[in-house]
């Protein structure tokens, strides 16, 4: 009998094996909650850092690559294909903001003589995170 009470004993003064308290969870779901509170704001504003500086870089090209098909054919392009299709470009540089490489704003030549594209800007609403509007970049 002395084993069965024994056993009893045993029984009820030890703790269940496995599993977490309600506070612990409760700790731990805090401290997550406060470092998403700190980080994804650093971390969408990266991603929008990186998007500007990626249109900017993508308009420096497209403006170099049309600056020295000038160069070489005398004349300015008359469409951006044919950048594509002379080997100034692989492929098509994509606008980062709208996600398309057909929303691309096509200037003139100032000169009212010549024909074809002279300058390139993005086609996107809205402003970069320096304050100034897409279209004016």
């Amino acid at each position: 009998m002395t084993s069965l009470l024994r056993c009893r004993y045993l029984a009820a003064t030890e703790r269940p094996a496995g599993g977490f308290t309600l506070i612990e969870i409760l700790v731990v779901l805090t401290l997550i909650a406060l470092l998403l509170t700190i980080a994804l704001p650093r971390y969408f504003g990266s991603l929008e850092r990186a998007r500007d500086t990626i249109l900017v870089e993508n308009l420096r090209a497209m403006r170099e690559g049309i600056d020295r098909f000038h160069a070489d054919a005398g004349r300015y392009p008359e469409t951006l294909d044919e950048l594509v299709t002379k080997h100034y470009f692989k492929a098509m540089p994509v606008d980062p903001v709208t996600e398309s490489a057909a929303t691309w704003l096509l200037e003139p030549p100032p000169d009212p003589q010549e024909k074809g594209i002279y300058n390139v800007r993005s086609g996107a609403e809205g402003k970069s995170r320096s304050g100034i509007a897409f279209k004016a970049l």
